[in-house]
Protein backbone atom coordinates (compact mmCIF):
# COMPACT_ATOMS: atom_id res chain seq x y z
CA UNK A 1 0.00 0.00 0.00
CA UNK A 2 2.87 2.40 0.69
CA UNK A 3 4.27 1.56 -2.26
CA UNK A 4 1.13 2.79 -4.44
CA UNK A 5 1.02 5.96 -2.42
CA UNK A 6 4.54 6.94 -3.02
CA UNK A 7 4.11 6.02 -6.67
CA UNK A 8 0.66 8.15 -7.05
CA UNK A 9 2.33 11.24 -4.64
CA UNK A 10 5.74 11.17 -7.02
CA UNK A 11 3.28 10.93 -10.41
CA UNK A 12 1.81 13.83 -9.34
CA UNK A 13 4.63 15.69 -8.27
CA UNK A 14 6.54 14.68 -12.07
CA UNK A 15 3.04 15.67 -13.53
CA UNK A 16 2.89 19.35 -12.23
CA UNK A 17 6.28 20.50 -11.34
CA UNK A 18 6.74 22.67 -13.98
CA UNK A 19 9.80 24.88 -14.19
CA UNK A 20 12.11 22.39 -13.28
CA UNK A 21 13.44 20.43 -10.49
CA UNK A 22 13.59 23.44 -7.94
CA UNK A 23 9.73 23.66 -8.33
CA UNK A 24 9.42 20.01 -7.26
CA UNK A 25 10.33 20.81 -3.80
CA UNK A 26 7.34 22.25 -2.49
CA UNK A 27 5.45 19.52 -4.06
CA UNK A 28 7.55 16.72 -2.76
CA UNK A 29 6.99 18.11 0.96
CA UNK A 30 3.32 18.72 0.48
CA UNK A 31 3.20 15.18 -0.71
CA UNK A 32 5.34 13.90 1.35
CA UNK A 33 5.45 15.81 4.84
CA UNK A 34 2.37 17.54 5.15
CA UNK A 35 -0.45 15.30 3.57
CA UNK A 36 1.05 11.81 4.31
CA UNK A 37 3.15 12.52 7.34
CA UNK A 38 5.94 9.82 6.05
CA UNK A 39 8.90 12.16 7.07
CA UNK A 40 9.48 15.11 9.51
CA UNK A 41 10.28 18.17 8.38
CA UNK A 42 14.31 18.12 9.72
CA UNK A 43 14.35 14.54 7.37
CA UNK A 44 13.40 16.32 4.55
CA UNK A 45 15.34 18.71 4.55
CA UNK A 46 18.52 16.57 5.37
CA UNK A 47 17.52 14.68 2.03
CA UNK A 48 17.21 17.86 -0.15
CA UNK A 49 20.35 18.69 0.90
CA UNK A 50 21.93 15.12 -0.20
CA UNK A 51 19.79 15.24 -2.84
CA UNK A 52 21.25 19.36 -4.09
CA UNK A 53 24.80 18.18 -3.34
CA UNK A 54 24.66 14.39 -5.54
CA UNK A 55 24.89 14.58 -9.66
CA UNK A 56 21.63 14.71 -11.67
CA UNK A 57 18.26 16.19 -11.55
CA UNK A 58 17.22 17.29 -7.95
CA UNK A 59 13.85 16.21 -8.40
CA UNK A 60 15.03 12.45 -9.37
CA UNK A 61 17.72 13.17 -6.63
CA UNK A 62 14.79 13.72 -4.60
CA UNK A 63 12.46 10.91 -5.60
CA UNK A 64 14.96 8.19 -5.34
CA UNK A 65 15.85 9.47 -1.72
CA UNK A 66 12.54 10.14 -0.35
CA UNK A 67 11.78 6.27 -1.60
CA UNK A 68 14.53 5.07 -0.58
CA UNK A 69 14.42 6.31 2.90
CA UNK A 70 11.15 5.25 3.46
CA UNK A 71 10.37 2.17 1.41
CA UNK A 72 14.22 0.64 0.75
CA UNK A 73 15.31 -0.21 -2.34
CA UNK A 74 11.63 -0.53 -4.14
CA UNK A 75 10.57 2.97 -2.61
CA UNK A 76 13.53 4.53 -4.79
CA UNK A 77 12.65 2.68 -7.50
CA UNK A 78 8.69 3.96 -7.41
CA UNK A 79 9.25 6.80 -6.66
CA UNK A 80 11.76 7.51 -9.38
CA UNK A 81 9.42 6.33 -12.03
CA UNK A 82 6.52 8.10 -10.65
CA UNK A 83 8.08 10.99 -11.02
CA UNK A 84 10.27 10.36 -14.67
CA UNK A 85 6.59 8.86 -15.67
CA UNK A 86 4.42 11.78 -16.51
CA UNK A 87 7.63 13.68 -18.66
CA UNK A 88 8.25 10.43 -20.54
CA UNK A 89 4.27 10.16 -21.34
CA UNK A 90 3.96 14.18 -22.44
CA UNK A 91 7.22 13.74 -24.73
CA UNK A 92 5.93 10.36 -26.22
CA UNK A 93 2.66 12.17 -27.07
CA UNK A 94 4.58 15.37 -28.46
CA UNK A 95 7.00 13.32 -30.61
CA UNK A 96 4.33 11.56 -32.16
CA UNK A 97 1.94 14.45 -33.07
CA UNK A 98 4.94 16.33 -34.42
CA UNK A 99 6.05 13.14 -36.73
CA UNK A 100 2.68 12.75 -37.80
CA UNK A 101 2.15 16.74 -38.58
CA UNK A 102 5.62 18.19 -38.66
CA UNK A 103 4.91 18.35 -42.88
CA UNK A 104 1.64 21.12 -41.89
CA UNK A 105 3.12 24.75 -42.87
CA UNK A 106 1.52 25.61 -39.52
CA UNK A 107 3.30 23.57 -37.51
CA UNK A 108 6.59 24.63 -39.45
CA UNK A 109 5.95 28.10 -38.77
CA UNK A 110 5.43 27.88 -34.93
CA UNK A 111 8.40 25.75 -34.84
CA UNK A 112 10.11 28.77 -36.75
CA UNK A 113 8.91 31.42 -33.95
CA UNK A 114 9.98 29.43 -31.10
CA UNK A 115 13.96 29.06 -32.01
CA UNK A 116 14.83 32.47 -31.13
CA UNK A 117 12.73 32.03 -27.73
CA UNK A 118 14.44 29.11 -26.95
CA UNK A 119 17.98 30.36 -28.15
CA UNK A 120 16.84 33.21 -25.33
CA UNK A 121 16.54 31.07 -22.67
CA UNK A 122 19.53 29.03 -23.54
CA UNK A 123 21.76 32.28 -23.36
CA UNK A 124 19.94 33.56 -20.26
CA UNK A 125 20.66 31.03 -18.76
CA UNK A 126 24.35 30.85 -19.72
CA UNK A 127 24.83 34.76 -18.76
CA UNK A 128 22.98 33.76 -15.02
CA UNK A 129 25.80 30.74 -14.73
CA UNK A 130 28.70 33.24 -16.61
CA UNK A 131 27.87 36.14 -13.85
CA UNK A 132 27.68 33.55 -10.81
CA UNK A 133 31.19 32.47 -12.15
CA UNK A 134 32.93 35.43 -12.45
CA UNK A 135 31.28 37.97 -10.53
CA UNK A 136 29.92 35.90 -7.12
CA UNK A 137 26.46 36.89 -7.51
CA UNK A 138 24.03 38.78 -9.37
CA UNK A 139 23.62 41.40 -12.21
CA UNK A 140 23.94 44.20 -9.23
CA UNK A 141 27.34 43.18 -8.31
CA UNK A 142 28.97 43.23 -11.83
CA UNK A 143 31.51 45.27 -11.65
CA UNK A 144 35.70 45.63 -12.31
CA UNK A 145 36.43 45.31 -8.40
CA UNK A 146 34.12 42.61 -8.10
CA UNK A 147 35.74 40.51 -10.60
CA UNK A 148 37.18 37.40 -10.32
CA UNK A 149 40.02 36.99 -11.88
CA UNK A 150 41.11 33.39 -11.96
CA UNK A 151 37.80 32.53 -12.91
CA UNK A 152 37.72 35.29 -15.92
CA UNK A 153 41.09 34.30 -17.31
CA UNK A 154 40.17 30.42 -17.16
CA UNK A 155 36.92 31.57 -18.69
CA UNK A 156 38.57 32.82 -21.99
CA UNK A 157 41.64 30.71 -21.83
CA UNK A 158 38.77 27.72 -22.05
CA UNK A 159 36.59 29.44 -24.62
CA UNK A 160 39.85 29.68 -26.93
CA UNK A 161 40.62 26.35 -26.91
CA UNK A 162 37.17 25.34 -27.69
CA UNK A 163 36.49 27.40 -30.57
CA UNK A 164 40.86 27.61 -31.77
CA UNK A 165 41.50 23.53 -31.13
CA UNK A 166 37.99 22.08 -31.22
CA UNK A 167 39.47 20.45 -27.91
CA UNK A 168 36.50 17.78 -25.80
CA UNK A 169 34.73 19.88 -23.64
CA UNK A 170 34.92 17.03 -21.42
CA UNK A 171 38.94 18.24 -20.73
CA UNK A 172 38.72 21.55 -20.96
CA UNK A 173 36.46 21.06 -17.88
CA UNK A 174 39.22 18.57 -16.07
CA UNK A 175 41.87 20.92 -17.35
CA UNK A 176 40.44 24.27 -16.10
CA UNK A 177 39.40 22.07 -12.96
CA UNK A 178 42.71 21.18 -12.10
CA UNK A 179 44.66 24.78 -13.18
CA UNK A 180 41.85 26.59 -10.84
CA UNK A 181 42.68 24.27 -8.36
CA UNK A 182 46.86 24.75 -8.39
CA UNK A 183 46.24 28.43 -9.20
CA UNK A 184 44.25 28.57 -4.94
CA UNK A 185 46.72 26.16 -3.72
CA UNK A 186 49.53 28.77 -4.49
CA UNK A 187 47.58 31.43 -3.63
Amino acid sequence: MILLQLFISFFQVGLFSVGGGYAAIPLIQSQIVDMRGLMTLEEFTDLITIAEMTPGSIAINSATFVGTRIAGPAGAAICTLGCILPSFIICLILAYVYYKYRTMTGVQTVLSALRPAVVALIASAGMSILILALFNGDKSSVSAQNLRWVEAVLFVAGFIVLRKFKVNPILVIFGTGIIGTVIYLII
